[in-house]
């Protein structure tokens, strides 16, 4: 199985992220909006054709965050996820219009929203981590400074 990269948006406001909701057998989840890209999209390309179809929204693009691989045998959905390889760049990014509906939601995709960062930990997130990176190192990611978090963090749930 071949590697696939993707594009991420971060999206924060206000003390909020927004988020793709997300149902599966085991419930609702939550995930930052952005997906896979395809041949000749640079990544900001495909995370704005991506915004624009999960969030029915355009976004300003700004800095790269930070890097995740996932690979799905070494976590929690290895059944599932087995043959996944993906490194995701994640962008910080701004709303450049209202959220609409959705021109192509993803399956299991129920909706958007904005979530309190304070209240993230009642809810299922992926990654796992975005609640941590949220919470402790949000101000080092916007400003870049950097030297508190790497750009590249690994393989992560």
């Amino acid at each position: 199985m071949k590697v696939r990269t993707s594009a991420k948006a971060l999206i924060v406001q206000n003390n909020k992220v927004l988020l793709v909701k997300m149902r599966d057998d085991r419930g609702i989840y939550y995930i930052m909006p952005g997906g896979g890209q395809e041949h000749g999209e640079t990544l900001p390309q495909t995370l704005r054709r991506e915004c624009l179809e999960e969030l029915g929204m355009d976004v300003h693009i700004g800095s790269l965050l930070f890097v995740r691989e996932y690979i799905g045998k070494n976590h929690e959905n290895a059944l599932l996820h087995n043959d996944i390889h993906q490194v995701e760049f994640i962008f910080s990014c701004r709303p450049a219009s209202l959220p609409s509906a959705p021109a192509e939601p993803d399956n299991g995709q129920i909706g958007s929203g904005w979530l309190d960062i304070a209240n993230l930990s009642n809810y299922r997130l992926y990654p796992k981590q975005l609640l941590s990176i949220l919470e402790n190192k949000w101000h080092t990611l916007e400003n870049k400074n950097g030297e508190d978090f790497p750009a590249y963090v690994g393989d992560m749930n």
